[in-house]
């Protein structure tokens, strides 16, 4: 998107400077309540009920406010997860860790392999890939991870559970899916009290990035979402897609909503993460589909204050 494009969406909509605003921390001061009120207003274009939510947005952002399972820190923290899901499923699902660090200036990558991934633990986006050590930009690197070392996600999103997450600095293994000219590809299975009923199916991602849909027994689903287009090549049936959602379901029992997102090479299924609040509940869905998906949340499942 062009800088004017970019420049006439915030004149269209002027309260999208707040959201551009908020993610450089600067509101701060304004509640939970209030603050997510005018995110949803602003990147959503509607009103928030937060007294009677039906939909799945307006449902996760009810969730943000009220559910208060303590479990949830570790879920987030991209490091805590891991030994959190090797204890749940077994080691062989987990990536290898290398080893993590508070400081970007202490990070040393002379014993890792040619081949390595450096991320924060905390949010979205601080990540840097090694593919050849010969080539590797490390300066830029540290430059991008110092800057998500002082960030919290917390503030832009109020998805609580990042609040607390102590940030670091992590190394560990480099996935390549050969087979696939996109490159890896993203699985994320998306649960409902523990039950697997959608998966989302990412191609492209530092490239042309598609999403396609699929409920779970692998019948396409049609959804308009963050405005990603849909391929019209359609996606292979996984091999191991019984094992993704059984794992799946073990790992999100209890909980409301969570998305368990997976990794196929080969015969190898690989643990990504788990999201609770899927897009923080401010990117646009379709309303159809915001209305059915959001009728599979249980909020008495939500732990209180």
């Amino acid at each position: 998107m062009s800088l004017i494009s970019k420049a006439t969406q915030y004149i269209k909509h002027p309260l999208r400077v707040y959201s551009l605003v908020s993610r450089a921390g600067l509101t701060r001061f304004v509640p939970d309540e209030q603050h997510l009120r005018i995110m949803y207003r602003a990147l959503i274009g509607k009103r928030l009920d937060l007294n009677n939510p039906q939909g799945f947005n307006e449902k996760l952002n009810w969730l943000k406010l009220h559910d208060r399972n303590p479990l949830y820190n570790t879920l987030v923290d991209k490091l805590a997860v891991k030994k959190w899901v090797a204890d749940k499923i077994g080691e062989k699902y987990v990536t290898e860790t290398y080893g993590y660090w508070r400081d970007v200036e202490d990070v040393s990558i002379d014993g890792l392999p040619n081949q390595f991934v450096l991320k924060t633990n905390h949010d979205s986006g601080g990540v840097a890939i090694c593919r050849d050590k010969a080539t590797f930009d490390f300066d830029a690197a540290k430059k991008l991870l110092a800057k998500h070392l002082k960030r919290n996600y917390f503030w832009w999103t109020r998805e609580w559970p990042y609040k607390d997450v102590i940030p670091v600095v992590m190394a560990e293994e480099y996935l390549e899916d050969e087979g696939h000219e996109s490159g890896l590809v993203d699985y994320k299975v998306t649960c409902f009290g523990g039950k697997p009923t959608l998966i989302e199916v990412h191609r492209g991602r530092f490239g042309e990035h598609t999403c396609n849909y699929y409920d779970a027994e692998w019948n396409p689903v049609r959804i308009d979402w963050a405005g990603i287009p849909v391929s019209p090549v359609e996606v292979e049936r996984p091999e191991n897609l019984k094992e993704m959602l059984e794992l799946s379901a073990e790992l999100t029992r209890g909980i409301p909503q969570v998305r368990c997102d997976w990794y196929v090479l080969g015969e190898r299924l690989i643990f990504g993460e788990l999201t609770l609040f899927n897009g923080a509940g401010l990117d646009p869905i379709d309303d159809e589909s915001d209305s059915k998906l959001g009728s599979l949340i249980d909020l008495g499942l939500a732990h209180g204050d």
